[in-house]
């Protein structure tokens, strides 16, 4: 009976170690000699949204870089330096109905990222990046934006983060 146990278990380890050796998974990995990150104000160079959603996106970026990576804020000699503009903030009709109305809004927010490394010059880049929610026409933009822009700036956030980081 124990013989059969362990018979048993050296089955499901070597099938185990098997299926895993098919897949490789990478994840979001930064060059361990990077120590310090500067991220620049972001510029508003649109028309529309909030007044202080520049400086929203500045403060969520750095929280998100610090929360999940081991760099430090540093602006002076920064090996990571993160600059943006938002370049688009645009409410738009969406699914029209028999009546020739929306039937929902999509809000699109778009951010212009540069990001330089000074320690490899070949992981520099500048790229659009957006992301957009819909929302019934029922409810005006005023009504939702303080729950859809945060969904908006986390999403954008997280596809820079997996540009910088992801090696994929």
């Amino acid at each position: 009976m124990i013989w059969k146990n362990w018979i048993n278990f050296l089955v499901i380890l070597c099938v185990s170690v098997g299926l895993s050796s098919c897949y490789s998974f990478k994840g979001a990995s930064l060059d361990p000699n990077l120590k310090t990150l500067q991220v620049s104000n972001i510029r508003m160079e649109t028309a529309g949204g909030p007044a202080n959603l520049s400086l929203e996106i500045n403060e969520k970026l750095k929280e998100y870089f610090q929360r999940n990576t081991s760099l430090k804020i540093n602006n002076k000699n920064p090996d990571l330096t993160i600059e943006g503009s938002i370049t688009g903030y645009e409410l738009t009709p969406q699914a029209p109905t028999g009546d020739d109305k929306a039937g929902l809004n999509r809000l699109t927010l778009r951010i212009q990222f540069r990001l330089t490394n000074r320690l490899d010059e070949d992981k520099n880049f500048e790229q659009e990046f957006s992301f957009y929610q819909d929302f019934p026409q029922s409810q005006t933009l005023s009504q939702v934006e303080k729950t859809l822009i945060p969904k908006l700036v986390d999403q954008i956030i997280l596809d820079l983060f997996n540009k910088i980081a992801g090696d994929w």
